[in-house]
């Protein structure tokens, strides 16, 4: 699947696990129930996956976490918080360079609408 036809379904995941949900609930409950929405979907999601550190040669586990990584292609930060702020889109595009993945999803299910709280978020994209 090319990356903007996932990056779109994920988002169409997204919007159908908040309509059913609605916001107020934990950044959890939304990663699980989109996680399984994904996997319905015959979607490949790996759920809180560590993400090391390579530092001077040496891989060092220093904790960090992507909520989703969707098809190994696609890391998506859920939040459930009033508003974003840069360091949340700065630690999704961190996750992105320590990955080497080129495209991420910041998805507030804390918003109304939920369009409103959906970032895209790129490093070094090349649309191939």
């Amino acid at each position: 699947m090319h990356i903007d036809e996932l990056t779109s379904t994920i988002i169409g995941a997204a919007i159908k696990v908040h309509r059913s949900l609605g916001p107020g609930l934990l950044e959890s409950a939304y990663v699980a129930c989109l996680a399984y929405e994904l996997q319905q979907r015959g979607i490949q999601v790996r759920t809180e996956v560590s993400i090391p550190v390579i530092y001077e040669g040496v891989q060092l586990d220093c904790g960090f976490r992507a909520d989703l990584i969707v098809a190994d292609q696609v890391i998506v930060e859920c939040k459930a918080k009033e508003n974003i702020h840069p360091v949340d889109k700065a630690q999704v595009l961190s996750h992105l360079r320590l990955t080497n993945l080129q495209v991420g999803l910041l998805i507030n299910f804390h918003e109304l609408v939920l369009k409103n709280g959906i970032s895209r978020i790129v490093n070094n994209y090349q649309d191939g």
